[in-house]
């Protein structure tokens, strides 16, 4: 199995340096791995995201203003295959009588749109996220936390949760004291360099002396 953007699956793509539309904002050193699926990330992994290479021009029609946005952030591993699922509701109200999206043009001008936004669907920072997860529109997911492969998330997730299946939390990496001081540190924030100086202890369990090193610099 080959592919032209991901030789093997060692290879993987910086998301920076690649997504290309103005409503996926992507942080420092967050990756998208996809040589099983064998396309880019944008192309894979986003969809319905009006304004998208086979939508671009009814987006620059100007009809449809403000859409939710895909925002990931620094340090994040995401999988072959994630899905990110956008455009809110999609047109279809489960308060309605009937879901589906009547046609105008077809059934007439007392038709109304049942499109709703769901709001930005937020990565955190150092988030995992394993292969073929499928996020639903306007979730949010915390700092820390990692997403079994094949998961389904339809609700927020907390910080350093490890999520699997539907929505289900298995653990938290570490202890509320832990995690909150992780969250006031924001390592992820901290210039390469210093980054550098601390590799081992990054490379470690020991969150306390990460704690330490961010108190002492």
């Amino acid at each position: 199995m080959t592919s032209s953007i991901f030789p093997d699956w060692l290879t993987s793509e910086r998301l920076k340096e690649q997504v290309t539309h103005s409503n996926i904002e992507v942080g420092d050193y967050s990756y998208y791995s996809g040589f099983y699926h064998g396309k880019s990330f944008e192309d894979q992994c986003v969809r319905y995201l009006l304004g998208d290479k086979v939508t671009a021009d009814v987006w620059e029609a100007g009809i449809w203003g403000e859409v939710d946005r895909l925002i990931i952030g620094k340090f994040c591993s995401i999988a072959s295959g994630v899905t990110f699922m956008l455009a809110g509701n999609q047109g279809h109200r489960l308060d309605w009588i009937s879901t589906f999206p009547f046609d105008p043009a077809q059934f007439g001008g007392k038709v109304k749109s049942g499109f709703q936004r769901a709001g930005d669907t937020v990565v955190g920072n150092d988030v995992w996220i394993g292969s073929e997860a499928m996020i639903m529109p306007g979730v949010r997911i915390g700092d820390g936390a990692v997403i079994g492969a094949r998961a389904v998330i339809s609700k927020d997730v907390e910080p350093y949760s490890i999520v699997v299946a539907n929505n289900r939390v298995v653990r938290k990496r570490f202890t509320d004291t832990q995690i909150d001081a992780l969250l006031t540190l924001r390592w992820w924030d901290w210039p390469e360099e210093k980054l550098k100086a601390h590799m081992e202890i990054m490379c470690s369990a020991d969150v306390q002396a990460l704690i330490d090193a961010g108190k002492e610099s």
